[in-house]
C-alpha cells in the first residue's frame, strides 16, 4: 500500500518546500524505500514553458519532454531518479482536463463545479504515481502559501484524500517561518500559529511542523509551537539556514524528521540510512584544494534561479574536481568588442548560457570571438552553441551576415535554421523539440574523450538547429560536428580542433547532472578551467 506525504507552506513563499521534500525523500530512499516527489502548482498556465524566467526561475525539462517547475530539478539531483510528466501538475492542466471532459459530455448534464469535479481530478492525479506500484511513498509538494486563493482547491483535495485514505497512510508536513526580531532579541511563533490556524479552518491538521529559522529553536519555543499547533513536541522540526542545500538532508537526519515520518506512517525504522556517498560528496565540496572563476554570460543574470540547473551542475562538477567553482554572472548586453577583454579578465573559463530572443546576442558573439582567439576554455549550451556557430560563420568563414533564422528571418546565410517540423507550428506552449534524444559521438573527438562512449542521450528544449547545408564548410575550417542525432542528422555537439576546450551542445546537459552522477561535460569543463588557471 503506497503511503502519501503532503508538504504545504505557510507565512511566506520561498521557504524551501522543494528542498525539504527532496531532503526527506533522500533520507527515506537511503533507508531503502522507493520514493518519488510530485509538485502541484496553483497557477493557471498549463506548464511553465511559456513563463519568462524572471517570473518563475528556469523551466526544467524531464526525460519524457514535460516542461516543469524548477523544483523537479532538485528532486532529480537529490534522488538520482528521473521524473516525468506525472510529477508536475498545474491548476491550468486540471481545469483544461475537466473542461475538455465537460465538452465531451462526460458529466451527464451535471453542473460542473470546483467541488467535486475539480477536487476529484486533483485527487486522481495525486494518486496516479502511487497506482503504478513502483513506489512505497509519494511526497506531494503543494506550491504557493496556505491562505492563497489559488491553492484552496488543492488543500480541500488533501483534506478529502486524507479522510479517504484513513489513518497511518498519509500525513501533512507544514513548512513555516519562525522569524527573529532583532529589536526584541527573540524568535516569534505567532506567524506559525496563524498559518496553522488557517490550515485548520480548511479542515487540515498538520502532523509535523518544519520551522525555517535563522537561530536555534529553544525547548520553550518547541513546546509552545507543539501546544498551540496540536502537534507532538518531537514533530516540531528545526530547519536552520544552511551553507549549502546539500547540507539539508543531514540536518533533517539530525532532527529525526525521517524517523518521525516513518513512525507516523507505521513503517519500519530499523534500517539506518546509508548516506556514505552523500557525505563523501559534501566532504569534497566543503574542502576544495583548488578554485576557479567561471563567467556565465546570459540574458537573465539578475535572477540566478533562471540558471538554477547550471549553477547546481557546477557544484557537482566542482566537488568531483575538489575545486570551488565561483560563477560570475555577466549580462550579455553589457559586453561589446571594446570592453570584452576587461569584462573577462581574471576568469578561467566562460559558459554562454541558453535563452531565447535577440537581446544580448551581440555580447555573446563578442564573448565567443574573444575566448576562441585567446584559447580560453569555452562551453556553450543550446543558444550558446548556436552563437558559437554564428560567430565562426562570420569571423572565420567570412559570411558577414551569418545569423539564426530566429534573430533575422531575412538573413542570406541562416547558419542556424528553424527545424523542419517546427515550420507550421502556431501555438507556443509545449511545441518545441523537448525531452531526451539520442546522439552518436564521433571517435577521436574531444566529446568522445569526455563521455567515453559513442552513444549518449541528452535532453532538449529548442526550435532552431544547425543548418546542415553549411556543415562541409564548417568542418573544413576546423569546427567539427562531433555529435549527431542518428535519426535526423541534427548536429548535437560542435567543437574546435585547435583549442584546449571549445565544446558546445544543442542540448541541456545541466538537466542530467546529479549529486551521484555529475555531468561529464561540466566535470571536463571545470578540469579544463583548472589547467587554464595554472
Amino acid at each position: 500500500m503506497t503511503k502519501y506525504i503532503f508538504v504545504t507552506g505557510g507565512v511566506t513563499s520561498s521557504l524551501g518546500k522543494g528542498i525539504i521534500a527532496a531532503s526527506l525523500a533522500k533520507l527515506l530512499q537511503a533507508r531503502g524505500f522507493k520514493v518519488t516527489i510530485q509538485k502541484f502548482d496553483p497557477y493557471i498556465n498549463i506548464d511553465p514553458g511559456t513563463l519568462n524566467p524572471y517570473e518563475h526561475g528556469e523551466c526544467y525539462v524531464t526525460e519524457d519532454g514535460a516542461e516543469t517547475d524548477l523544483d523537479l530539478g532538485h528532486y532529480e539531483r537529490f534522488l538520482n531518479v528521473p521524473t516525468s510528466q506525472a510529477n508536475n501538475v498545474t491548476t491550468g492542466r486540471i481545469y483544461k482536463h475537466v473542461i475538455e471532459k465537460e465538452r465531451e459530455g462526460a458529466y451527464l448534464g451535471k453542473t460542473v463545479q470546483v467541488i467535486p469535479h475539480i477536487t476529484d481530478e486533483i485527487k486522481r492525479r495525486m494518486q496516479l504515481l502511487g497506482q503504478t506500484g513502483e513506489y512505497d511513498i509519494i511526497i506531494t509538494e503543494l506550491g504557493g502559501t496556505v491562505g492563497d486563493i489559488e491553492s484552496l482547491p488543492f488543500i480541500e483535495a488533501v483534506r478529502q484524500l486524507r479522510w479517504e485514505l484513513g489513518n497511518n497512510d498519509s500525513l501533512v508536513i507544514h513548512l513555516t517561518l519562525v522569524p527573529y526580531l532583532a529589536a526584541a532579541g527573540e524568535l516569534k511563533t505567532k506567524p506559525t500559529q496563524h498559518s496553522v490556524k488557517t490550515l485548520l479552518e480548511y479542515g487540515v491538521q498538520p502532523d509535523i511542523l518544519v520551522c525555517r529559522t535563522e537561530h536555534k529553536l529553544t525547548p520553550e519555543i518547541r513546546k509552545k509551537l507543539a501546544l498551540f499547533c496540536n502537534v507532538n513536541i518531537n514533530a516540531v522540526v528545526e530547519s536552520i539556514d544552511a551553507r549549502t542545500i546539500y547540507d539539508v538532508p543531514l540536518l533533517m537526519l539530525k532532527e529525526q524528521l525521517d524517523k518521525t515520518v516513518l513512525s507516523k506512517l507505521k513503517l519500519s525504522t530499523k534500517n539506518e540510512p546509508n548516506l556514505e556517498n552523500w557525505k563523501n560528496f559534501l566532504g569534497r565540496l566543503k574542502n576544495p584544494t583548488n578554485e576557479v572563476n567561471i563567467a556565465l554570460v546570459g540574458k537573465y543574470v539578475e535572477l540566478p534561479d533562471a540558471y538554477k540547473s547550471i549553477a547546481e551542475a557546477f557544484i557537482h562538477a566542482g566537488s568531483a574536481n575538489e575545486t570551488k567553482v565561483k560563477v560570475r554572472y555577466i549580462a550579455a548586453e553589457s559586453i561589446n568588442d571594446e570592453n570584452v577583454a576587461d569584462k573577462l579578465k581574471n576568469l578561467d573559463g566562460v559558459l554562454v548560457a541558453p535563452g531565447f530572443g535577440e537581446r544580448g546576442l551581440d555580447g555573446k558573439l563578442s564573448t565567443i570571438e574573444f575566448v576562441r582567439k585567446n584559447k580560453t576554455p569555452f562551453f556553450g549550451i543550446c543558444l550558446g552553441m548556436q552563437c558559437a556557430v554564428i560567430e565562426f560563420g562570420r569571423n572565420v568563414l567570412g559570411l558577414k551576415d551569418a545569423n539564426s533564422f530566429e534573430m533575422n528571418d531575412k538573413t542570406k546565410n541562416p547558419v542556424i535554421n528553424l527545424m523542419e517540423e517546427q515550420k507550421n507550428i502556431k501555438n507556443m506552449g509545449g511545441t518545441m523539440r523537448l525531452g531526451a534524444y539520442d546522439c552518436e559521438i564521433k571517435k577521436g573527438t574531444k566529446a568522445f574523450g569526455i563521455y567515453g562512449k559513442a552513444k549518449i542521450s541528452e535532453r532538449h528544449r529548442h526550435r532552431y538547429e544547425f543548418n546542415n547545408d553549411y556543415l562541409k564548410d564548417y568542418e573544413k575550417a576546423g569546427m567539427i560536428a562531433s555529435g549527431i542525432n542518428p535519426d535526423t542528422g541534427l548536429v548535437e555537439i560542435v567543437e574546435l580542433k585547435d583549442h584546449p576546450f571549445f565544446v558546445a551542445g544543442q542540448f541541456h546537459p545541466e538537466l542530467k547532472s546529479t549529486v551521484a552522477n555529475p555531468h561529464p561535460l561540466f566535470v571536463s569543463f571545470v578540469a579544463a578551467c583548472l589547467v587554464n588557471k595554472k
